[in-house]
């Protein structure tokens, strides 16, 4: 019960950071933040290291956690990085993913589209997650596999909040059959290519983005 209520005060968190709240460099108060939420300082550590995994905040010995907006060169680099990483295990997932897997993706995919139905940002995002984790495992490569976990957790709150831009729980539906399609059929560079294009943070998605922290950074 604890995680998963330092998990709903880390979303909540990402929000408040998003919509200028918490601005950026603002100190993130254990005893403060507990008192808002009503809970103990416990879970509001565990959703502050959330934060800073994710590099919405830094923590500076004996001085506390403070916010920590990116700015869009890091933020374009780190969306290159994932998107290659991501490529990287679909090609090799395309070759080593078994039935199981490929009925666990259909599975998270069923789902996805319910979350499109009901427009619920938050949970076709955590069927995305399911999805990714699924094609990181059967890559085959638990160094990659590792690699690529480290920088989605980084990039969560950033993933979660380019899925509000209108239109886009569709497409990213549609990117996942391709996806998954290419998976079926054992084609490589094809599997590679779209997952990278729907990883890829570009043109009105990264415009998004940059205009959903910037009330924070001003």
């Amino acid at each position: 019960m604890e995680k998963r209520r330092a998990d709903i005060i880390a979303d909540d968190l990402e929000e408040l950071v998003f919509d200028g709240t918490f601005p950026d460099g603002a100190r993130l108060d254990e005893n403060a933040l507990a008192d808002r939420f009503g809970v103990s300082r416990t879970p509001i550590r565990e959703a502050l290291q959330r934060l800073v995994q994710s590099g919405l905040a830094a923590q500076i010995p004996r001085r506390g956690v403070f916010v920590r907006q990116p700015g869009p060169v890091e933020l374009m680099e780190m969306f290159e990085v994932m998107a290659e990483l991501e490529a990287a295990a679909a090609r090799l997932a395309a070759r080593r993913i078994s039935d199981s897997a490929l009925a666990d993706l259909r599975a998270a995919n069923t789902l996805c589209a319910k979350a499109v139905a009901e427009n619920a940002p938050g949970a076709y995002y955590l069927e995305n997650e399911r999805f990714h984790q699924i094609i990181y495992a059967q890559s085959g490569n638990s160094f990659l596999r590792a690699e690529a976990e480290r920088l989605h957790r980084r990039l969560r709150p950033f993933r979660r909040q380019q899925l509000r831009l209108r239109g886009r729980l569709a497409q990213s539906m549609a990117e996942h059959e391709a996806i998954v399609d290419a998976l079926t059929q054992g084609d490589a560079p094809g599997a590679a290519d779209a997952l990278r294009a729907h990883v890829a943070v570009q043109g009105e998605k990264f415009h998004y983005l940059m205009s959903s922290l910037r009330p924070a950074a001003e």
